[in-house]
């Protein structure tokens, strides 16, 4: 897919919880296509302690109104400065990159799985396979009812099941300890998140026999697999996530399952 280098448009920035803000973007021009589970490499201007572009998963893409929104965790400098910018700033964007979610075919079941701000990808992709005629169910972690994200977004899509860890929202607990796991089948697992999070989805795929994907977090400064600081072990070698992934089937990936 043709990558894009973008000044795009701050046409709304919302904080929507205090560690999170929701950015959409536009442009004069179409957006480029782009996939669930792509990315966008950020460069972050006027902020000296931050050299390399910040990667930021593409949250959603609103053709009708032409805007690209990413949900930015502010964990950093970098993306602390990304935060503070206001309507009508422009934000250098490369993108798409790496690979996305595959797109399941109509009637099949598929659960997303997300923790943190890794339920960001997941909200494309259930508007993508909701217009493909996919099942789509939404299964979502956090700690506290607070640092649960978007919810009424996702319920346009499909159903959507939540834990936490102190039991304020949904079943208490971690997203493998849900019932929902217990008494329904799916054709499709996709998954994002905290890396633990994620291996214990993938145990659960494989042990009933689940086709299973899982995007990954691992570090991405260029996006363009040069700098090999994503480098991810696989069953075909070491390979850089920003390249060959961030979605990976878990069959080539060597986590303990």
């Amino acid at each position: 897919m043709r990558k894009s280098l973008l000044d795009l448009t701050v046409s709304g920035i919302e904080r929507v919880h205090e560690r999170y803000v929701l950015i959409r973007l536009t442009d004069s021009s179409p957006l480029p296509a782009m996939l669930p589970g792509q990315f966008v490499e950020v460069r972050v201007d006027n902020e000296p302690s931050t050299f390399l572009r910040r990667p930021i998963s593409i949250n959603y893409v609103d053709r009708d109104r032409n805007e690209l929104w990413l949900l930015v965790a502010t964990v950093g400098a970098g993306t602390r400065r990304i935060a503070s910018l206001r309507p009508g700033d422009r934000l250098n964007c490369l993108l798409p990159l790496g690979n996305g979610f595959s797109p399941a075919e109509s009637g099949q079941r598929v659960l997303l799985v997300g923790g943190g701000v890794g339920v960001a990808p997941l909200l494309y992709q259930g508007k993508v396979l909701s217009e493909r005629g996919v099942h789509a169910t939404f299964l979502l972690g956090a700690r506290t009812s607070h640092d649960l994200l978007l919810l009424d977004l996702f319920s346009q899509y499909g159903p959507v099941e939540t834990t936490t860890e102190d039991g304020s929202h949904g079943e208490k607990g971690f997203v493998t300890d849900h019932s929902l796991l217990t008494g329904a089948s799916f054709d499709l697992i996709q998954t994002c998140g905290p890396t633990p999070m994620m291996k214990s989805v993938a145990r659960y795929a494989h042990q009933h026999a689940i086709a299973c994907e899982a995007s990954l977090e691992n570090l991405m400064a260029c996006g363009l697999g040069a700098c090999l600081c994503c480098v991810e072990k696989t069953t075909e070698g070491n390979v850089c996530v920003c390249k060959e992934g961030p979605v990976f089937n878990i069959n080539r990936l060597l986590w303990q399952i």
